[in-house]
């Protein structure tokens, strides 16, 4: 309880949209859960901050029948009974100077003394500005002895140039060790895992380039379609709603160099690297490194327009130009309404150089980082088959978190993303030039397929793997996606 980090303070998270749903159903869950493990700070308030009209009471009560309904484990009225004080409201407008004075005056009240506020944004970005503004002029950022840090949710920007503006705005009140842009992939255990599994096994390193990685396959596939959310979706598609997120930075945390130590600069610095190593793509190279497709049945999708080119589905082929992996191909998918929801990284090693065994029929060594839902890593190697003369069957190796460490063991990723802002930790959180440059590797293709209409767009059944184009982008290669092949090592 007695952290460095909270420097002894009393901690304000203040929560703007907390009448909202992410409020409901993740904040609140997660800072409740933290406080059942005693890592939230000793002394802390939560202040709701929206436009819903609420007494502090009502809002208790409403977020505990929304514990209820997604906490995702079991808790007593007990401990709720013991949490719940600590919850506060207040109502406002997020344009209103006024109000924002308000609760400047209201917050100095609870607090009583020098206290460290952290800000969360669980709203939509084009919010972001109005709203740091009259934090600013309220002079609520202004750090004494208590520090002052915000949080904001994604997406950030729609382009690099909408990008760009958000951070121009955003810096002019706050400094960027203050800003923590959130993507909640990063919480996930298997995501961080990605790092442990590389820096902290010797055996790995070594092979981990060029030389012996043959290509890399990134799949983050959705069974759901676009639900209730399609009028959002239709204006925005797959490339900005999943890769300019979710699929990069698990490219850079494939790709990266081993950092001087887990210091969130020195981590940050390497993953920038990654993506200023990769090209922008021309129109032309758009054509043939790209898929877009959109699943069939999704135009009449409610609130999507009848002529909707929007993706639901995207496939990439990418480099890294560097030395480690010059010309190893990374594959990148995502799409929705697809086969079976699934995350995984797949690293398939080159085959043998010679092939010196009579009757060969081996397969090539891949390694397979699992994110959701079976977690774990199993690795594919090739063993004799016995009472054969040299014949062999692949066989695997499997770790699994629910065989390790229990079903209830993993986290909901904003747990450990809000822990890690409450103490300074911005590792896990992008920085501005990361932003900006992952939009830099994004914007020719989407000006490319909407300005272009190229390549084509393709169409696929839904809850299928995605469409016959994506599958000839790896054959014209020699190869395959091997998603299939994975999940039947899972049902060994």
């Amino acid at each position: 309880m007695g952290n460095p980090a909270y420097n002894g303070l009393l901690t304000t998270i203040v929560i703007f949209g907390a009448s909202g749903d992410l409020t409901r159903r993740k904040l609140i869950p997660s800072l409740f859960n933290l406080f059942r493990k005693r890592r939230t700070p000793k002394k802390f308030l939560i202040v709701g901050f929206g436009g819903t009209v609420f007494s502090s009471d009502q809002f208790r009560q409403h977020l505990n029948t929304g514990m209820k309904e997604h906490a995702g484990f079991n808790f007593t009225e007990e401990e709720w009974s013991i949490f719940a004080p600590n919850l506060h409201y207040r109502s406002g407008n997020y344009s209103d100077l006024k109000d924002f004075h308000s609760l400047a005056s209201h917050l100095e009240g609870l607090e009583g003394g020098e206290a460290n506020r952290l800000f969360y944004m669980a709203l939509p970005p084009s919010l972001f500005p109005s709203i740091i503004q009259n934090l600013d002029a309220s002079r609520q950022l202004i750090e004494n002895s208590g520090w002052r840090r915000v949080v904001l949710e994604k997406p950030f920007g729609t382009d690099r140039a909408s990008a760009a503006e958000l951070n121009f705005q955003v810096h002019r009140a706050l400094n960027e060790n203050q800003i923590y842009r959130i993507d909640h992939y990063l919480g996930k255990e298997t995501v961080q895992n990605i790092l442990f599994t590389r820096f902290a096994n010797t055996i790995f390193e070594p092979i981990w380039n060029r030389n012996y990685i043959d290509h890399v396959q990134i799949t983050v596939a959705e069974k759901v379609g676009v639900e209730h959310r399609a009028g959002f979706y239709d204006g925005v598609g797959v490339l900005r709603d999943m890769f300019q997120n979710h699929l990069l930075q698990l490219l850079t945390l494939v790709a990266m160099e081993p950092p001087a130590s887990f210091n969130a600069q020195h981590l940050r610095n390497e993953k920038v690297k990654v993506l200023s190593a990769i090209q922008p793509m021309t129109p032309e190279q758009v054509s043939l490194n790209t898929v877009r497709a959109q699943y069939k049945g999704y135009r009449e999708e409610p609130e999507v327009r009848g002529d909707s080119t929007t993706p639901t589905y995207a496939a990439l082929r990418v480099y890294v130009n560097n030395w480690r992996w010059k010309g190893v191909p990374f594959y990148l998918r995502s799409g929705k309404h697809m086969a079976e929801k699934q995350s995984q990284i797949i690293i398939q090693f080159k085959e043998p150089p010679l092939a010196m065994f009579p009757m060969q029929t081996m397969k090539p060594n891949i390694l397979v980082l699992y994110l959701q839902p079976d977690e774990g890593v199993h690795l594919r190697f090739e063993a004799k088959a016995p009472d054969t003369v040299a014949e062999t069957r692949s066989v695997d190796m499997e770790f699994h978190y629910a065989e390790a460490f229990g079903r209830t063991a993993i986290p909901e990723s904003y747990e450990r993303l809000l822990l890690d802002a409450l103490q300074g930790d911005a590792s896990l959180f992008t920085r501005a030039d990361e932003v900006e440059t992952a939009w830099s590797l994004i914007d020719p293709i989407l000006q490319t397929w909407e300005v272009h209409q190229t390549p084509p767009l393709a169409t696929y059944r839904p809850d299928s793997w995605g469409p016959a184009e994506a599958y000839d982008l790896l054959a014209h290669d020699g190869r395959r996606w091997l998603n299939e092949e994975a999940s039947r090592m899972l049902d060994k």
